[in-house]
């Protein structure tokens, strides 16, 4: 299976995109194809209606991996109780045709405990696009994002019960996909 992921934050060091490299290597060890598109390396201009940079650059590059894509994984940070402005706009540059019947998996990090109205927001705009929501998500908050601050494998540190709780609902996600790709 072809999943492409997208790290919707236009920070460096940000855990989202740490997390996003993590769930990578999790899908990528139960033997599937995995595409992560940064927003920090890869930045987008912002949507226009006019559509005058509709498949410019990294735009096109983006849409390709969206069509490709079996499945989808959105990680942002929350940032005032809502999903990050560049995932926002990535967003606004895709369609229906980008997500209509794939499962998409929504992941985000908070500065406080959890951040679930970024991943609720999220489940909105999905169903909108005509996706199909992973029942459960992930959150990462608090002292969970230490473990991300920095990036390194799944030997490196056991990461406690996050790590165990990623990789259950990284797992779930996929039999999702694989039920609904048929």
């Amino acid at each position: 299976m072809n999943v492409i992921i997208i790290a919707g934050s236009n920070h460096k060091g940000a855990t989202s995109t740490r997390l996003s490299e993590y769930i990578k290597e999790v899908i990528a060890a139960e033997g599937h194809q995995v595409t992560l598109f940064d927003l920090y390396r890869k930045p987008l201009p912002f949507y226009s209606p006019d559509g005058e940079s509709a498949n410019s650059g990294h735009i096109a590059e983006l849409k390709q991996g969206m069509h490709a894509a079996d499945a989808i994984v959105l990680a942002t940070p929350e940032y005032h109780s809502s999903i990050s402005g560049v995932l926002k706009n990535a967003l606004d540059h895709l369609g229906q045709d980008h997500f209509r019947g794939k499962a998409v998996l929504s992941m985000s990090s908070a500065g406080g405990a959890v951040g679930t109205s970024s991943l609720q927001q999220l489940q909105t705009i999905v169903r909108n696009l005509h996706g199909i929501n992973s029942p459960e998500w992930v959150s990462i908050g608090g002292a969970q994002r230490n473990w991300f601050a920095e990036p390194h494998t799944d030997n490196e540190g056991s990461g406690g019960e996050i790590v165990e709780r990623i990789k259950r609902v990284a797992h779930s996600f996929l039999e999702l996909a694989a039920r609904i790709r048929g």
